[in-house]
C-alpha cells in the first residue's frame, strides 16, 4: 500500500505526525509514504523507515506570488511527479486550505479532517472521506486518531513511539560530559523564557559543573545565545549553526535538554531524550512535547494559557511576559536536577507549585 502524506510545517507538527506512520506501520505491514514537506523540514521525514520518498516543496513561498507559482518550472516539474506516481490514497495531515488544494491534484481517494475538526473549515470541502477527530486530545493524538479512520485500524493505546533513526556522527570535535542543551529559540514573542532567566539557568549548571551547550537558528538568537554563554564562561558554549540531522545527532548524546515551546523541544523527545519543557501562553496538555523522559512546566497565571502571540500586559512588568514569574531558574533548575539524578523515565504535565 502506497499513501501520500501532506504535512508540510512547522517543526512541531511534523514531529507530532511521525508516531502515526509507526502505528500505521504495524497495523499495515509493508505500507510505504511519500511525504510532501517543506524544504526546511526535509530531513525529519526521511528518518522514518516507512518514508520512501520526501517531496520538499516551498509552500510558504508559492503562497506568496500564486501567479508567478503556476508558470514555475518548479511548479510544473510538482505536478508531473503527481500525475506521475499512482496512491491508494492522500492523507492532509495539516488540516488546512494551503494543504488540502494539494489533495485535488492528485488522482486518490482524498482524507482529511472534518469541518468540526480542521484547523481550516474549508478546507473539509476539498476531500472525499471527512474524519471527525476530538480538539480535546493532544496533537500527537489527533493525528494518530487521524490516520486510524483513514487506514482502517484501532488506535494503539500505547506511548507513541516516534520510528526515527538519526545516523550522523557528534558534530562536535569534543564535548565535555555531562553536557545539557539549552533550547532557548521560539517563534512566538510570548512562548521565549525571560533572557536573565536562561542566564541564571546557565550559572547554576556551572556550579554543578555541566557544560552547557547553546545552539541557534537566527542572528537574534545567537546574540541572546552569546549573553547566556558570557553569564557562564566556564561551561557554556555557543555553537556553530547545525542542519537537523547535527542536532539530533547532538541531542541524542545531551544529558538532558531545557526548552520552551519549541520544534527542537519536540525532536529532542522524539529521540528520547531527557527534557524539561516550559510553557506559559501555550498548553501543555494540547502541544506539549509527548513521550518517555519527558516533564513540563506550565506558568500558573490569571491568562495562562493564552495562546496569544502578543502579551496584553505592559511591557514595563517585572518580568515579560509575566505569566513566567512564577517559572523561576531555582525552580527550573531543581526540576531538571532531580530528573538527572533520578534518571527520568516518565512524563508528566506537572505545574508550578
Amino acid at each position: 500500500m502506497k499513501v501520500l502524506l501532506i504535512k508540510t510545517s512547522s517543526m512541531g507538527d511534523v514531529i507530532h505526525t511521525l508516531p502515526a506512520l509507526s502505528d500505521a506501520c504495524t497495523a499495515i505491514p509493508g505500507i510505504e509514504f511519500h511525504w510532501i514537506v517543506e524544504p526546511g523540514f526535509q530531513e525529519i521525514p526521511s528518518w522514518h523507515s516507512a518514508v520512501t520518498k520526501v517531496y520538499p516543496i516551498p509552500l510558504r513561498k508559492w503562497r506568496q506570488n500564486p501567479w508567478k507559482t503556476f508558470r514555475s518550472e518548479e511548479f510544473k516539474n510538482f505536478l508531473t511527479f503527481l500525475k506521475s506516481t499512482s496512491y491508494d490514497m492522500v492523507i492532509d495531515a495539516q488540516g488546512l486550505l494551503k494543504s488540502a488544494w494539494i489533495t485535488r491534484l492528485v488522482a486518490a481517494p482524498r482524507h482529511g479532517l472534518n469541518v468540526r475538526s480542521a484547523r481550516g473549515k474549508i478546507a473539509a470541502l476539498f476531500y472525499n472521506h471527512r474524519h471527525e477527530v476530538s480538539w480535546k486530545l493532544h496533537a500527537v493524538e489527533r493525528v494518530r486518531e487521524l490516520f486510524s479512520k483513514a487506514l482502517g485500524y484501532r488506535k494503539p493505546s500505547t506511548t507513541p513511539h516516534y520510528g526515527i533513526t538519526v545516523e550522523k556522527p557528534l558534530p562536535l570535535d569534543s564535548v565535555k560530559s555531562p553536557f545539557l542543551v539549552f533550547l532557548h529559540g521560539t517563534t512566538w514573542a510570548t512562548k521565549h523564557w525571560p533572557e536573565t532567566f536562561w542566564c541564571e539557568l546557565a550559572r547554576y549548571a556551572e556550579k554543578e559543573k555541566f557544560s552547557v551547550l547553546l545552539p541557534w537558528g537566527n542572528e537574534i538568537e545567537r546574540q541572546r545565545a552569546v549573553k547566556i554563554a558570557e553569564s557562564a564562561p566556564e561551561s557554556a558554549t555557543v555553537l556553530p549553526r547545525f542542519s537537523l540531522s547535527e542536532l539530533a545527532a547532538l541531542f541524542s548524546k545531551a544529558t538532558a535538554l531545557v526548552a520552551v515551546d519549541t520544534g527542537l523541544g519536540h525532536l529532542a523527545c522524539a529521540l528520547h531524550r531527557p527534557t524539561l519543557s516550559i510553557y506559559g501562553p501555550t498548553s501543555a496538555a494540547l502541544t506539549g512535547t509527548l513521550g518517555p523522559h519527558q516533564q513540563h512546566i506550565s506558568a500558573e497565571f490569571s491568562c495562562a494559557p493564552c495562546f496569544l502571540r502578543t502579551c496584553r500586559f505592559n511591557t514595563t512588568e517585572t518580568v515579560m511576559p509575566p505569566c513566567y514569574e512564577g517559572v523561576t531558574p531555582q525552580k527550573v533548575w531543581e526540576r531538571l536536577r532531580n530528573m538527572i539524578q533520578r534518571g527520568e523515565t516518565q512524563y508528566a504535565d506537572d505545574l508550578v507549585e
